[in-house]
């Protein structure tokens, strides 16, 4: 393995990924005191790439973060990854780390924070087989970390949740698994936002979620098909009985659920809204909605190559 697995920023060099390291004294590591945001690449194409970094920049402003590197420096990485990696089809994520106090401190004021990325193929929550025969989704009763105790507009790493929920799971032979929030409705799985088709009205949950990109691309979409979407707390027993369920996630963009805990949704196989909205997404993406190529940004400097 190499270079051609993908590429990674680390210590300000450009390295295989594969040979990238996180001390093992920085916060983001012991503590899980990091930020993230991940972007995708097709065909070319970035997508969404300012709206990526924007909301980059609010999970570490809320969090306190002082970056060694501007907005603009962290767009030249991610670029300059692509390039070293050569893929049409990447998957990117860029980290912002607490980074390492003093040893011995705990003075949170006393940390630098450190700047990470990776690029690597396009990776999919769900395999090309999954994506045409639809997921089978577990409603685990373990709860979401409740947005009282943490901000989850922050696209931050803690997924000891969804970890757990993930082995219930598998244990219950489905393929992925979301959780209920604070109030028992429910909220999001690991990686991915929630959408159901209930009487003629596409419904996502609310609050206590991430307000994920592909998430607002599928509400942006639905209201250019005159389809109906709202924003509200959705119930399990609604849930239950909804007629078609999707995933949507910048590891797959909009991915079918057929099956709730053993039970079909709709008739156990991908509808017709979910293949609508699957379909215009991609589409428009080829044609390179909301996109910037890769190959008309101009290669640069930022740090240096180990590789």
């Amino acid at each position: 393995m190499g270079a051609s697995t993908g590429m990674a920023y680390a210590d300000g060099a450009f390295v295989p990924v594969t040979d990238a390291r996180i001390p093992l004294l920085d916060w983001g590591f012991l503590r899980s005191d990091a930020c993230q945001d991940t972007v995708s690449v097709w065909k070319g194409m970035f997508f969404r790439l300012d709206d990526h970094l924007l909301r980059f920049e609010r999970s570490f402003t809320r969090l306190r973060m002082q970056p060694p590197l501007t907005i603009a420096a962290f767009r030249d990485v991610l670029f300059e990854l692509v390039k070293r990696s050569s893929f049409e089809n990447a998957y990117l994520q860029m980290i912002l780390t607490r980074g390492c106090p003093p040893i011995g401190s705990r003075d949170l004021r006393a940390a630098k924070s450190a700047f990470w990325a990776f690029c690597i193929p396009y990776v999919s929550i769900a395999s090309p087989e999954q994506q045409e025969a639809g997921l089978h989704l577990h409603v685990s009763t373990i709860r979401r970390v409740p947005k009282t105790s943490v901000d989850p507009t922050i696209k931050h790493y803690h997924w000891l949740d969804f970890d757990m929920g993930l082995f219930e799971a598998y244990d219950a032979g489905a393929d992925t698994v979301c959780l209920l929030d604070a109030d028992g409705h429910i909220a999001e799985g690991p990686g991915f936002n929630l959408f159901a088709w209930i009487d003629d009205t596409l419904v996502t949950p609310e609050a206590g979620v991430l307000d994920g990109m592909t998430r607002r691309t599928v509400l942006e979409l639905a209201d250019e098909l005159q389809i109906r979407a709202v924003r509200r707390a959705l119930t399990t027993g609604e849930f239950a009985l909804a007629q078609e369920i999707f995933l949507s996630s910048t590891a797959g963009g909009i991915i079918p659920v057929t099956m709730v805990d053993g039970r079909s949704v709709g008739s156990g196989r991908p509808g017709p809204f979910t293949g609508r909205l699957q379909d215009e997404y991609w589409r428009r993406r080829e044609q390179g909605w909301h996109g910037t190529p890769v190959s008309r940004e101009p290669r640069n400097r930022v740090g240096a190559s180990k590789s």
